[in-house]
């Protein structure tokens, strides 16, 4: 069977360009994007159909991605059709069978569209997300129907399209690739892994280590032109603690180096679909100190790290009591991390697209 998977575009590296290029190595399929350039830093060596690059302003951005896929017309040189993130989704018009393997409903139209709105600068720009987003959500509702199968990312994924989509999802956790990873120390960083978007609320990391001095952060991830980081990027690189380090997006090999030396990993996404990274720390070994929210919920244990409320005073406590004796978390973190592992979900997805 030959199958193709479509991603909106490879920006910023995160989850789910990771989870494309792991469906494209388990199916032998080829990935059809746009933007496609950051591909070579999760060193995929399968085959790429590149749409054209997006324009790299919002919305512009995100209604050139939609117009590229809208348009692509693959039916005669594929059996079987994978969508993944929020725009790509529109060539299932034109391309079945297929599936969606749903990280969320586009949260600026749903979940998330009041902070979205309320981070707008004035008047003018308020009224235009408003104008943006009610002429797409109606238009987002209605694709659906072009879509054969969805399968959410966790459970909270599919509470979202139940409530926003009206269609129910079946789940499929993502995968880690455990023997990826590797527990070398419990060195003397905290480690964040993350885009630098403002729902991944990394201020938060950084006040509850600036009140820390004695700890240390280093946070790796990036953002790409075009989407609505760059401001927010700017913002908190204006005033970082000595003890918080930004490294920017690092190459596979060197996020497993910083995975396998870390004390451990801090989380504070806002509602986050899913999050891999939990997962990618404990195959290492490594607590998860993580907002009380969202997927995290679906992944980290008492076991495995502590879950907090989203404000500096309770991460800095959790913080302080992991770092107690963070490697006796070890066992148990890398246990934990096998129920999620590639060979699981190879088996399910293989089995979601056989049963169309």
């Amino acid at each position: 069977m030959k199958i193709a998977i479509f991603h909106d575009y490879f920006g910023a590296i995160g989850g789910g360009e990771r989870v494309v290029t792991t469906l494209a190595d388990i199916f032998h399929g080829d990935i059809v994007t746009t933007d496609a350039d950051a591909l070579k830093k999760l060193q995929f060596k399968g085959n790429v159909i590149q749409l054209g690059d997006t324009f790299k302003l919002p919305p512009i951005k995100q209604f050139s991605a939609q117009k590229k896929f809208y348009f692509c017309n693959l039916s005669d040189q594929y059996d079987f059709f994978i969508f993944s993130g929020y725009w790509s989704r529109y060539a299932a018009h034109l391309n079945h069978p297929n599936l969606w393997y749903c990280y969320s409903p586009i949260r600026p139209f749903y979940d998330l569209y009041d902070v979205f709105l309320q981070r707008q600068k004035n008047i003018l720009t308020r009224h235009a997300f408003r104008l943006w987003v009610y002429s797409l959500r109606w238009y987002d509702k209605k694709s659906i129907r072009n879509i054969d199968r969805i399968i959410a990312i966790s459970q909270i994924t599919k509470a979202r399209i139940e409530h926003y989509l009206h269609y129910k999802a079946d789940v499929i956790y993502p995968p880690v690739d455990t023997s990826q990873f590797r527990f070398k120390e419990s060195g003397n960083f905290w480690l964040s892994v993350n885009r630098l978007y403002p729902e991944k609320r990394i201020e938060l990391q950084i006040e509850s280590f600036r009140r820390m001095p004695d700890e240390n952060l280093v946070i790796a991830g990036g953002f790409s032109k075009g989407d609505h980081a760059e401001a927010y990027t700017k913002r908190i690189l204006r005033d970082l603690p000595d003890n918080v380090r930004i490294v920017g997006e690092v190459e596979e090999k060197e996020l497993v180096d910083l995975y396998a030396c870390c004390r451990g990993l801090i989380c504070t996404a806002l509602n986050e679909d899913f999050g891999l990274t939990p997962l990618e720390a404990m195959a290492s070994g490594k607590p998860v100190v993580a907002v009380n929210e969202g997927g995290f919920c679906e992944t980290v244990t008492d076991e495995t790290g502590l879950l907090v409320n989203p404000n500096p005073q309770a991460i800095i406590d959790a913080v302080r009591e992991v770092s107690k004796d963070a490697e006796s978390f070890r066992k148990a973190c890398q246990e934990r991390a096998r129920l999620f592992d590639m060979a699981i979900f190879a088996e399910k997805m293989k089995a979601a697209v056989n049963q169309r």
